[in-house]
């Protein structure tokens, strides 16, 4: 399986499972993930979703073999460029992950590049090991990085998108950490796996539904001007207020207890 799966207490762990290739993204695993969202999405006890590659490695980016297979393929009269469907499946994929509702970590190791940069840029949190080594790299290839742009400006801002993008960066974690792409570095596996730990006690504590709502309000802002957003602002509040997670979320603090839906230990 290019991509494994691993559920443990509302946790949803992925995991690229292409180490010999450093876990280059293939078509058919892209389309994996976008499945495992899909299901991700309509799990009530899926809380958060972290993201991570086996051997060492995140992502070293698109497939060469995908790539070469659509470049070499014939473009049927008044049909689809098969490298135009190629990029499309990649760029839906990342798509997915921008508009999933529920928090996603990433966790980076190793190679994080071309597309496995792009992802980082829409997960919520990006934690990095200190051997992350990032390359925005399709610009010194005679490629563009048609899919993760727009999510590396909004990641990283226009100025800092394009400076990084025009020279194919290299970047090593604590360069990605200056310039807001991870917001996190770890200097060893045990300290890493200890931060993954940290945020996920922090995701849990939250709400699920008011975490899913702001989610969807925050991706809104991306596209709409504030005064578009009072009015559906002001019910989105008012029907947490009134829910049943609003009404113990506010009770909880008021007794000084953990929430019902914080795990067992959570304050």
């Amino acid at each position: 399986m290019d991509i494994e799966t691993q559920r443990t207490a509302g946790v949803l762990t992925i995991t690229f499972n292409r180490p010999e290739v450093r876990n280059a993204m293939s078509r058919a695993m892209a389309s994996s993930l976008r499945e495992t969202l899909t299901e991700a999405t309509r799990d009530d006890d899926v809380r958060a979703v972290v993201l991570r590659g086996k051997g060492g490695h995140f992502c070293a980016g698109g497939d060469i073999k995908d790539m070469a297979t659509a470049r070499s393929a014939a473009v049927v009269e008044g049909g689809d460029d098969p490298i135009v469907e190629l990029s499309k499946d990649f760029g839906h994929m990342v798509e997915a992950f921008a508009r999933f509702p529920k928090p996603v970590i990433v966790v980076l190791e190793g190679a994080v590049m071309g597309g496995g940069f792009g992802i980082s840029c829409v997960a919520d949190v990006a934690l990095a090991h200190a051997s992350a080594k990032f390359r925005l790299s399709e610009t010194s290839l005679g490629l563009v990085p048609a899919q993760i742009a727009p999510f590396l400006v909004e990641r990283l801002g226009y100025g800092e998108a394009k400076r990084l993008a025009v020279t194919g960066a290299r970047l090593d974690a604590a360069a990605a950490l200056r310039v807001g792409l991870v917001h996190a570095v770890f200097d060893d596996d045990d300290a890493l796996a200890e931060g993954l730990r940290t945020i996920l006690a922090d995701v849990l504590r939250c709400a699920p539904r008011a975490t899913m709502a702001t989610k969807e309000l925050l991706f809104r802002t991306r596209f709409e001007a504030p005064e578009a957003l009072v009015d559906d602002a002001a019910e989105s509040f008012a029907r947490a207020a009134r829910s049943d997670e609003g009404q113990e979320g506010m009770m909880a603090f008021i007794q000084k207890r953990p929430a019902a839906w914080a795990p067992r230990g959570n304050k």
